[in-house]
């Protein structure tokens, strides 16, 4: 394998929030974070793979600072066991100073993550660049990679650090992944033949419900790396892998093809086609999903004089999203293109409007498809967001108070335990998400928009070209190809067939820098995503969107660990250059920034970025969103039952309350009565704050409880 690079890369994945944040910080932590995203990006692009790497780095860093801590702070793999794998753990012998713990903390993260990272990345195929950049990286910190002892009650913080290595590694052999067959699947095979996206059409598909293979010439993957190989379905299975914070209560074995299944939070089946209907046109919710993907391609012109603006005032999200396939209309605009837009009528942090943000339609949604693809030198979606966590942190504005409350705490401390609830989030995320891909093998809008168009169309049973499972004819968007149409053929042989308004392909671009593909009219057999020629889709299953769920579990995460739903600032900001960012056509036709006032406004922008890049579908956003949802506030409170034992209820539980939810109400049963009390004393006289710092000195007292007896009995909305 060799590795290329085409055209203008995203410097940085999700970018720079901020003027400071190209600044490394001295944070160990950080440090190591930034090796693994890199060593990710020097990797296959394996978003399962890589979610599972983030969470056990994320896990040996927290443990390693939780070993030296003489708080409350718990160790989550240290001297527990964790799905029936227990790891041994005698302690640590605390040295007497701050400074000289700070070392011994730097050191053990520093061996550990160097451990796992030469485990994990030594045989990646840039896997010797990712080695030399640790190995740089160990004697720019002052330490020596040879030092193999786990010998931790002897040889000290290095040796513990070596040691929680050794039992990720050795856990992570069994955890279900696969891992020492490189993560292969042992049951799925595909139920249809390749698709040939070089070629015409899709004639060979059995079922288009399901999911087909990518055949091309040469692939190039979503991290640069090329392969003459039809890449196998990354994940089907993964929903064996040992979870972080998900309830067995939210598992099903299931069987299909006679293979089975562990799938956690099973949505449901998605919308199929039903070929035997005479149901017209968009009548059928499974056309009516993928001609949205086919009409939403029209946008991706710039020149086709619309304007949009694009600041959070306008195009903000208030976190909105749908599951049910009767609500989809009225949620996605399906002409004109966005949804969940409500806009944010002012910036919290400044008290003024954001200004507005005019940019062509076309620009913009075709740098959305590009920014949150994940492109060549991509972090893949769950690193993705640890980038842009790196980024808020580091933002001058940012505080490092747990949920936004109580004193600021050491850099390093905030650090390991925001680690350790956003790896979680991403890893079950994962484990959620692709066990559904696997079991519902759902088809991409590349597979379904081709096969209907060899069909021919389906709103019209007057004209020799109908058929139940062709394409919905649009005025102006899906018409059929008549005589002296451009579209015809020398010799009218495509006279009869569908059409489509979208943009043309990559066979309208002959030089990436220079060239524009465009948007007009193409047979609809010809239809492409918004995607490198080398790449056309990800190379497993489309329901549910990796994406959405990824995102909006990074959303709920961010937003309990900050304490705020914003951005620090009230703004979160991308530069993107004129005729620069895009990679396989030129543009944009202008400089502008992506702007974000919440986290859950990226989470919503990179859900429907898929759509116009022609990846996914309504049907695959939703309930997407839903699971990560659940899987964000779920995986914070389990981290939070490690990281803050005394004021969370652990895995599961509902943890504490971000101030102002409703104050009082410390184990959230909507009721303030004696269960709070009780709980309220047990925080008495402490000096954090948490919940029960009702008046935020920093100190639970008096004062504290004074105000508690004046919500006794209330009843929460």
């Amino acid at each position: 394998m060799n590795r290329i690079y085409v055209g203008c890369l995203i410097a940085c994945s999700i970018g720079s929030i901020n003027s400071s944040s190209s600044q490394e910080s001295n944070n160990i932590a950080h440090i190591w974070n930034e090796e693994v995203l890199e060593g990710i990006r020097n990797d296959f692009a394996r978003p399962t793979v890589h979610a599972r790497n983030l969470l056990h780095t994320s896990i040996a860093m927290y443990d390693c600072w939780a070993a030296y801590d003489n708080g409350p702070s718990e160790t989550f793999f240290l001297g527990k066991a964790w799905a029936g794998f227990e790891v041994p753990f005698d302690g640590v012998v605390i040295p007497d100073s701050p400074a000289a713990v700070a070392e011994a903390r730097d050191a053990a993260i520093s061996y550990a993550a160097y451990r796992i990272m030469t485990h994990r990345f030594g045989e990646t195929p840039d896997g010797e660049i990712t080695l030399f950049n640790i190995n740089s990286r160990m004697a720019q910190l002052g330490y020596d990679p040879s030092f193999l002892s786990t010998d931790y009650v002897n040889d000290g913080a290095p040796a513990l650090g070596n040691y929680v290595a050794e039992q990720i590694i050795a856990f992570g052999l069994q955890d279900g992944s696969n891992e020492a067959l490189d993560y292969a699947s042992n049951c799925y095979e595909a139920i249809n033949p390749n698709i040939q996206p070089e070629f015409p059409g899709n004639p060979n598909v059995i079922d288009p419900n399901h999911w087909q293979p990518i055949e091309l010439t040469v692939f190039i993957d979503q991290s640069g790396n090329v392969s003459t190989e039809i890449p196998e379905f990354v994940g089907p299975e993964w929903g064996e892998v040992v979870p972080f914070s998900l309830d067995s209560a939210d598992l099903e074995s299931l069987e299909r093809d006679g293979c089975t299944y562990e799938v956690w939070k099973n949505p449901g089946a998605p919308v199929h086609l039903d070929s035997t209907s005479v149901a017209g046109g968009l009548n059928d919710p499974w056309k009516w999903n993928f001609s949205m993907v086919s009409i939403w391609s029209s946008h991706l012109d710039p020149t086709d004089g619309i304007m949009w603006d694009v600041s959070p005032g306008a195009l903000g999200s208030n976190g909105s999203f749908v599951t049910a396939v009767e609500d989809f209309p009225d949620y996605y605009d399906f002409f004109e293109g966005g949804g969940g837009f409500t806009g944010h009528s002012i910036n919290p942090v400044t008290g003024e409007a954001y200004a507005p943000n005019p940019v062509p339609r076309g620009d913009y949604t075709r740098c959305l498809a590009e920014f949150w693809a994940d492109g060549p030198d991509s972090e893949t979606p769950p690193g993705h967001w640890f980038t842009l966590l790196n980024e808020v942190m580091m933002h001058p504005l940012f505080e490092t108070r747990w949920r936004g409350q109580g004193p600021e705490l050491d850099p390093l401390e905030y650090t390991v335990k925001a680690f350790l609830a956003l790896a979680g989030a991403m890893h079950d995320s994962a484990v959620a998400t692709w066990s559904i891909k696997g079991y519902h093998d759902y088809t991409r809008p590349v597979s379904a928009i081709r096969y209907m168009a060899e069909m021919g169309q389906s709103s019209d049973t007057s004209l020799t070209n109908y058929h139940p499972s062709g394409l919905p004819l649009i005025e102006d968007y899906v018409e059929v190809v008549e005589a002296g149409d451009p579209l015809a053929g020398f010799n009218n042989e495509y006279i009869g067939e569908i059409k489509v308004f979208a943009w043309r392909g990559p066979d309208y671009v002959e030089v990436p820098f220079i060239d524009e593909a465009g948007v007009g009219w193409i047979l609809a057999k010809n239809w492409w995503p918004y995607q490198r020629p080398s790449f056309v889709t990800p190379p497993f299953a489309g329901y549910v969107s990796g994406h959405s769920t990824f995102s909006r579990a990074a959303a709920e995460v961010l937003t309990l660990l900050t304490g705020s739903e914003y951005f620090p600032g009230g703004i979160g900001t991308f530069p993107v250059t004129m005729n620069q960012f895009l990679v396989f056509e030129d543009g944009p036709s202008m400089s502008f920034e992506l702007q974000w006032a919440t986290y859950y406004d990226a989470a919503n922008e990179s859900a429907l970025s898929r759509m116009w890049g022609g990846i996914h579908p309504p049907m695959d956003d939703g309930r997407a969103r839903l699971i990560g949802q659940e899987i964000g506030i779920q995986s914070f409170h389990c981290a939070e039952g490690y990281s803050f034992p005394e004021w969370s209820m652990g895995c599961g539980g509902e943890g504490f309350l971000a101030g102002g939810f409703c104050p009082g109400d410390f184990n959230a049963d909507a009721i303030i009565n004696v269960s709070d009390f009780l709980l309220f004393l047990s925080a008495f006289g402490n000096d954090w704050t948490g919940p029960y710092d009702l008046d935020e000195n920093a100190v639970v007292g008096s004062a504290d409880l004074l105000e508690f007896l004046t919500l006794y009995g209330e009843i929460c909305p």
